[in-house]
């Protein structure tokens, strides 16, 4: 089923910019989003996603409220979220393997999901610059071209990448927004960096140093006793 914008379907060999500005209300969202100011989010209720990462919870989850993540350069942060029972992914995308990546993204919104329950998944992009190598501009087209692949429909609704996420200083070229957080339980997106990097902040460094894959197994960092609350975190 195809990735959809205000119910159209996205254009894929289009330019970021160009389908921006040919769905107005995406456009108004980026706006909205770049004039936020930075969050200083803490520890409490925060799982922090460092790069190659994937994290995932619902709003039944105790622990949890907020998922967040910074640092991103080339690299993108994508939430998809399912509106009926507000599971939430969100996982910061380096391009080593996107084709993998964004199945496992999807999954792991399923595994949580009620399909008998009303609502739409809901995909957010941000991150990357215009930077010499092009490396945002192909991780852009991979992701968005992957969830076009998908079989279920996924409306486009945060696009803030690659040339829309840029400025330039002094003839050099910087990203705008490093990060973002998602609350859980009010859907809400925002520009946010973060002191604290838990749990385990160096150990999971480790291995995304050591060039391991997003796709790897699951560890259950919280299950309640009667299996309603828990979140997962996917690693290399």
């Amino acid at each position: 089923m195809p990735l959809l914008a205000e119910g159209r379907r996205v254009r894929l060999q289009q330019s970021a910019g160009n389908l921006l500005r040919s769905h107005p209300p995406l456009e108004e969202r980026a706006r909205l989003l770049r004039g936020q100011c930075v969050q200083q989010v803490g520890p409490q209720g925060l799982l922090y996603v460092q790069q190659t990462e994937l994290a995932v919870t619902s709003p039944k989850d105790g622990s949890i409220s907020i998922l967040g993540s910074d640092d991103a350069t080339t690299c993108h942060i994508v939430v998809l979220r399912h509106t009926g029972n507000g599971a939430t992914c969100l996982t910061h995308c380096d391009g080593t393997d996107t084709k993998a990546e964004v199945p496992l993204i999807m999954n792991s919104i399923k595994s949580f999901s009620d399909h008998a329950q009303c609502g739409r998944l809901e995909v957010h992009l941000v991150g990357g610059f215009s930077d010499d190598r092009q490396l945002s501009q192909k991780l852009t087209h991979q992701l968005l071209s992957e969830f076009d692949r998908q079989e279920d429909d996924i409306h486009l609704v945060t696009l803030r990448v690659t040339e829309l996420n840029d400025r330039e200083e002094n003839e050099n070229h910087f990203p705008i927004i490093y990060g973002i957080a998602v609350n859980i339980k009010t859907a809400e997106i925002y520009r946010a960096s973060f002191q604290d990097r838990g749990p385990e902040e160096q150990l999971r460094a480790a291995r995304t140093l050591a060039g391991g894959p997003m796709v790897g197994d699951t560890q259950e960092c919280h299950r309640s006793e009667d299996h309603q609350e828990h979140h997962q975190l996917t690693q290399g």
